[in-house]
């Protein structure tokens, strides 16, 4: 067996440095999120794709597409939202087997509300601390990372 190609203290200090701002950048971002609109993160990464969808419907598989989620976690988080609220589910008039998340009228009103002060929060917490040219560089080097990363899914839940 081939010994591992440990990382060095650069590469580890960069992956650690990461994984911290990571974490704490979606902490700051939730913990801000609820406080001030009482949405979770996870409502609020169902909410945005919905109302940026023709008729605030999206077929399930898309929504849980679109935020990288399998369907067990997007199950039970559209269940939670749909006793508040703030979606509905249909049924896919096109397939049978699928069916559809809807954006009601509440949820497109959480969403408004509480998207002004995200976007304020992105802003205090990520962008301010980059200049435009180090924003620029960001997004290329993340895009980049992006676009080398496993695209396949191994999930029975991917074909659905």
């Amino acid at each position: 067996m081939k010994e591992p190609e440990w990382l060095g203290a650069q590469e580890a200090g960069l992956w650690q440095s990461y994984r911290d701002t990571h974490r704490e950048l979606m902490r700051a971002l939730e913990a801000r999120m609820i406080t001030n609109s009482g949405l979770s993160g996870a409502d609020y990464a169902l909410l945005h794709p919905l109302s940026e969808a023709e008729d605030g419907l999206l077929r399930t598989r898309d929504l849980g597409r679109s935020v990288g989620w399998e369907r067990s976690r997007l199950s039970h988080q559209v269940s939670r939202m749909e006793k508040r609220g703030l979606v509905t589910r249909e049924e896919c008039t096109s397939d049978a087997r699928g069916s559809m998340v809807r954006l009601t009228a509440l949820g497109r009103k959480a969403i408004e509300s509480a998207a002004p002060d995200h976007v304020a929060a992105v802003r205090t917490y990520f962008l301010d601390h980059l200049t435009a040219d180090e924003q620029a560089q960001l997004t290329i080097l993340l895009n980049r990372i992006a676009a080398n990363l496993p695209t396949t899914c191994a999930s029975p839940d991917c074909d659905e």
